[in-house]
Order: C-alpha cells, then structure tokens, then sequence
C-alpha cells in the first residue's frame, strides 16, 4: 500500500483505537520515529499510534490484518541497522511502545521480574537494584532503549561474558501476533518442555513476527564484590593472552573483558566530555577487565591483583590503573561506552557488528588492518568491543581530510572485504544489531538456501499478509 493508497478514514480507526492524543499525524511529531541514529533511513509515515495497553496493542493489529496495513513496531529508536524504521513511500504506521512502561511484578525470591515491552532498560535495572536483585543487561543506549527492543534484537552488551546475551535473560514473553491474536507466555520456569520454544522464535525476530508486549526476566544477585581495571598492552595477541589467564583465574567471576585501540582512546578523551585516559604512557591496545564477585569485596581485589601482577609477570600488562571507587570504575566504562560516538566529530564512519571465534580474534584484526589499509590507504580503523565472547566492533574513520560523501558512499565495498574476512574466519555479520534493513541482502546471499527458505517459512506462518515490519530481516512476497 503507497502512503496515497491509504486513506484518511482508515487513519481516523487507527487513531480511535488509541485516542487521537496518542495518534501522531504531524511532521514535526513523527520527524524523530522516521531517522535511525546512524542518519542511514530515512522512512516515512502516515501515523505513530501509542497504544496504553495490550489490548490495544492487539486492537490494532486485528484492524491492521483486516486492512492489509504495514505495522512497523518501534521501542526506544536506538537500532543501528534500520530495523526500527518505517520503510520510503509507503503506508508504514508506526506502533510505538512508549506508553507501556510497567514494572509488572519484581520477585526477588524466584529471581524474576515482569516488565511492560515499552519499559526502559534503566528502569528494570534500578527495580531490580531496589528488590537487591542485579538485571545484567548493560548498554550504551540503556537510559533510552527499551526492553522489547532488547528481546527483538537479542542484545548482548558488555556483560554477555558471564550472563549471557537477551535470550539467556529471558524466561517467557508475551507477543501480539499480527493477526492481534494475544499469546501469553509469560511463564517464569527455569525448565518447560512441553513441545516447540515459541519464545526463542520472536526474540531476535526484529519485530517481524510479532510485538512483543511483556517479558519475565532473569534476575541475580547483587555482585558483593567489584573491581575494574584498565591496563595497556603492545598487541593484540596479548590481549588474548590475559584473558585466557583472567578466564582461568576468575571463572564466571570474569564479567567483563573489553578490547580498545589506542585511536579509539585519543577521540574518547578528545570529544566525550569528563573522559580522561587513566594511564600516563600510550599504548597500542588496552583492556578493561571487569570483576564481581558474590561473597565479598576482598575476594574480587584478590582476584584483580592475581590478574594483573601474573600479566605483568608474563610480559602481557605494561601498565595498569585499578578504579579505587564506584565513580573511578564508572568513568572507565564510560570511555568504552562512549567510543562509538567519539567517531562521529572525525567524521564519516562505517561500522560493522562482527563476531569471530575468540581465538581467532588476533589473526583477522591484522588480516583485516591490511585489507582495509590496502583499500583506502589513510582510513583510521577504531577495532574495539567485547573480547570474551568474540564480539568486535569493526569500525572505520574516514581518513584525515577526505570528503564525508565520498567515504560512506564506499560502505557496502568496505562491508565486502570486512565481513569476506569474518566468514572466512568462521565468524557472524551481525554480532548483536540486528539484520534490519541494513544487512537483509546480504544475510540471504551468505546463508544456505534452505535456512533462508526455513526463515520464510516461519516468516509465512506468522504473518501471511506480510504486515509486521516488511522489508526486515527477510525479503518476503505476499
């Protein structure tokens, strides 16, 4: 259906389902849910509905069904592959989650806490605090971003390594089908297997299969003990080093293992205010080593130590600086959280989301380096992210003086040699981003026919009319 295809009737049922309140029509309303934050879609939209209740929700959807309108689901808008953003020129309507924000029940006993698809990561994360209770879950984006956003992409964040990504996290969902059709699986069992896992189908789903509108989360314990450490390294392969020595020396107490270039903490401290490099001499790598520790304090500065003084006894650390407060281990966090958005006054950047074994990660950081130096002789690579679980952020800075325009328009050429050197590498393309738009095609040229054909099948299953957020993920015919 084309935006001049759908009528202003039709609109005006959509918005009565809702309140014309909570039924956006102008530009200026809808001109923030249009753009993803990377400035690469630009979508349009006829309405943006916000929807109070499941039933709601579900309302919408059977109007949607009988009408053949696209419903594009959208939570806190901070995707990075378009998988948020309504398609050009088309009837898109817009079902944004941002009403539906309750903390649904917190047990701190069972460790499970139910929340609304709308509420803030930030949110769960400060109800679980208050019940004693830690939801590991971190990211950048965590004060804005949403937890059905969270479930739809999988997101893993910097505590993967010892909690495990969205789907780890999750005990049971409840999902608006597109037919608006309530499905209520918000169980908080550890073990049920009484046939097919319908939650792991829609988690990772991208909102292509249904919306999700309520969660029962994991919840653990609060750490006890916490240390953060910064150290500086000469290569990558030290790197790995430590962390098969943090690995063996912490266990599960290892929550945090973070890799950084030395380019990624000069346009840190240069551009993100407050940010300061916590060691004297530069080095060409650093890690943040992250610890929590359940019984108390002293064990997980005991821990710390034994880390870093075997690296320095190994000839891995050069240097290191152990955060001596909660605000000392925040600003360390602080400055890798904010090294994505460091790049953005030096310019252009093309990113890539990639995940390769972790042993390998050593091997095609530097086979990587001179594909893409070979390409575009002065790009700056900043190569950081989450080293324990093979998780890199490959990104790479226009070079110094080079036209914007000119340098993102080779993005796809860049995302061919990087991504050519993760498969090659046994690696994934997407790491925890998503598919969306961005990467659809390429995710059906990589993949074998039939898994491809697989995902279509379910894709049909769900959503004959192809409603729920077309164009994502999957290329689908009605």
């Amino acid at each position: 259906m084309s935006s001049a295809g759908i009528s202003p009737d039709l609109l005006d049922r959509f918005a009565a389902i809702v309140g014309e309140k909570y039924a956006l029509r102008s530009e200026a309303d809808l001109a923030p849910h249009l753009i993803e934050n990377r400035g690469l879609y630009h979508g349009s939209s006829p309405l943006l509905l916000k929807p109070g209740s499941v039933e709601e929700v579900s309302d919408i959807m059977k109007l949607a069904t009988e009408t053949g309108t696209a419903i594009v689901p959208q939570t806190g808008n901070t995707g990075l592959v378009g998988g948020q953003t309504p398609r050009t020129d088309q009837a898109d309507i817009i079902l944004s989650l941002e009403r539906m924000t309750r903390i649904r029940d917190v047990d701190p006993v069972a460790n499970v806490l139910v929340a609304d698809g709308g509420a803030v990561l930030a949110d769960v994360q400060k109800a679980a605090e208050a019940h004693g209770r830690l939801f590991p879950l971190s990211l950048g984006s965590e004060g804005s971003c949403r937890i059905g956003g969270n479930l739809s992409t999988n997101a893993g964040g910097t505590a993967v390594l010892a909690y495990g990504n969205m789907r780890q996290l999750c005990l049971g969902l409840e999902v608006v089908l597109p037919t608006g059709e309530i499905w209520d699986g918000l169980r908080r069992l550890k073990k049920d297997n009484t046939g097919y896992d319908l939650r792991d189908l829609f988690i990772g789903a991208e909102g292509t299969l249904g919306i999700i509108t309520g969660a029962v989360l994991k919840l653990f314990p609060q750490p006890l003990g916490h240390q953060v450490a910064f150290a500086g390294l000469h290569s990558v392969e030290d790197a790995l080093a430590l962390f098969n020595l943090a690995a063996s020396l912490c266990g599960t107490s290892l929550t945090g293992f973070e890799l950084m270039p030395r380019f990624g903490v000069e346009i840190t401290t240069r551009h993100i205010e407050g940010v300061r490099d916590p060691l004297e001499s530069a080095y060409p790598w650093y890690v943040l080593i992250d610890i929590s520790t359940s019984d108390s304090a002293e064990t997980a500065e005991r821990m710390m130590n034994s880390v870093l003084e075997q690296g320095f006894e190994a000839g891995l650390v050069q240097d290191a600086a152990i955060a001596a407060s909660v605000a000392q281990q925040k600003a360390i966090w602080h400055m890798r959280e904010s090294m994505s958005d460091a790049q953005k006054p030096e310019g252009g950047s093309i990113k890539h989301d990639v995940s390769v074994p972790v042993s390998k990660i050593p091997h095609f950081m530097a086979e990587a380096e001179k594909a893409v130096m070979a390409a575009m002789p002065g790009a700056r690579i900043c190569a950081f992210g989450h080293m324990g679980d093979g998780n890199i952020h490959y990104n790479i800075s226009q070079p110094i003086g080079a036209d914007k325009a000119a340098f993102i328009a080779r993005w796809r050429e860049m995302n061919h040699i990087v991504h050519g050197l993760v498969l090659a590498h046994g690696g994934s393309i997407s790491a925890e981003h998503g598919i969306g738009q961005l990467k659809r095609d390429e995710l059906a040229a990589i993949r074998p026919t039939i898994e491809i054909e697989l995902m279509r099948r379910i894709k049909r299953a769900f959503d004959p009319a192809n409603i729920m957020n077309p164009g994502k993920v999957v290329s689908f015919d009605s």
